[in-house]
């Protein structure tokens, strides 16, 4: 009797699938610029693969919000808008503080030591001022985050907020851009008193702490939004 094959060919969902989430991963780490366009041969071209995934890639990505379809058959990353803003932030604050309050009781000291080694390291790529600050920082600021929630272990309020990330991904690329050491707080103020409170179990500071966070990043683009040269549209492209 022969032996079994222990690999067998990959099929054309698996690609798709490959294909969506690397997409996916770079829409969540704030990779893209709002309101960039998004062509499915350089896509393909990046990604070293045929058109097709890719094109199934990013319809199933405007379903889920994360891409806006023009109606000339482009894609683009959405630009950014104030009602969007207020409609992202609001809602990750109710999400997101809902996480911390599940996860406070299952973090550990590794968790915690996992948690300071990320915040240095996102501390160093600030410090760095190179021009891919943006991309670094917002890598370094996702794992944060959702080691944090990932302990949560809630198996329903996890792919909500990673719909919410997905979505937020251009306004997180934008308030690393923004950032300014000189008259801002730093960028990871709150993810150390975020640490604090964890360690000593105090929900309530713990929440605040992630609400403060996430509106931190927010209000740096409204007062972009809210400069003269925005104000009658209310909306703005970055890049």
């Amino acid at each position: 009797m022969s032996r079994p094959n222990p690999l067998s060919p990959v099929g054309r969902e698996t690609l798709q699938d490959r294909v969506y989430a690397e997409l996916r991963r770079s829409l969540m780490n704030g990779m893209f610029d709002a309101g960039q366009m998004l062509r499915i041969q350089d896509l393909a071209e990046i990604l070293q693969t045929s058109t097709m995934p890719v094109r199934e890639a990013l319809g199933r990505l405007v379903s889920e919000q994360a891409l806006e379809a023009l109606p000339n058959r482009s894609v683009r990353v959405p630009v950014i808008t104030l009602e969007k803003l207020d409609d992202l932030a609001r809602a990750r604050c109710l999400i997101e503080g809902e996480l911390v309050r599940l996860a406070l009781r299952h973090l550990t000291a590794p968790d915690f030591s996992e948690l300071r080694a990320l915040t240095e390291r996102c501390d160093a790529a600030f410090a760095e001022h190179g021009k891919d600050v943006a991309h670094a920082t917002s890598e370094l600021n996702h794992s944060f985050h959702f080691h944090i929630y990932r302990a949560a272990r809630s198996a329903v309020l996890i792919p909500i907020v990673e719909s919410l990330w997905l979505q937020s991904g251009p306004y997180i690329r934008v308030a690393a851009q923004v950032h300014d050491a000189e008259i801002d707080i730093s960028a990871t103020h709150h993810h150390w008193g975020l640490i604090a409170a964890l360690e000593r179990r105090d929900t309530v500071a713990a929440v605040r702490a992630l609400t403060d966070d996430i509106t931190r990043s927010f209000n740096l683009i409204r007062r972009r939004l809210d400069a003269p040269e925005t104000t009658n549209t209310r909306t703005a492209k970055y890049g």
